[in-house]
């Protein structure tokens, strides 16, 4: 596996929380932001691998703060490996409070791994750009 290196810091997906996602507490569920999380790193995968990707694994889901109604969440993403079939995401959560140009808080941030598949959902290699040949 080979080790890339993060490009600039920008979001793959920002949406403000609803009080549709809140819990008995008036936090925003563990859930929903987990579902975000997929998805964003859903899009940075892709961009290393277009095509069929399937999430084979969530670890290290840490919950750092609450989200709250209201809050606009950034997920920020950087490709942290390439293997043979599958791709290893970092996703960032950042909370902005209440208002545009507000406190900003790391929330949660979790380690995804996708794997490339075919039609059949069999893992299938990941096409790599090919390297100039030197003259």
């Amino acid at each position: 596996m080979s080790d890339v290196a993060p490009g600039p810091r920008m979001p793959a997906i920002r949406v403000v929380m609803m009080p549709k996602d809140t819990n008995a507490l008036g936090t925003i569920f563990g859930g929903v932001i987990l579902s975000y999380i997929d998805q964003a790193g859903a899009v940075e995968a892709h961009r290393t691998c277009p095509g069929r990707i399937v999430t084979v694994a969530m670890r290290e889901v840490v919950f750092h703060a609450p989200v709250f109604v209201g809050d606009l969440v950034s997920l920020f993403t950087v490709t942290r490996r390439v293997g043979t079939t599958s791709v290893t995401v970092a996703v960032e959560v950042e909370a902005e409070r209440g208002r545009p140009g507000g406190p900003k808080v790391k929330v949660t941030e979790a380690e995804l791994v996708f794997v490339h598949v075919g039609q059949d959902g069999r893992p299938l290699p990941i096409e790599r750009p090919e390297a100039p040949s030197g003259g």
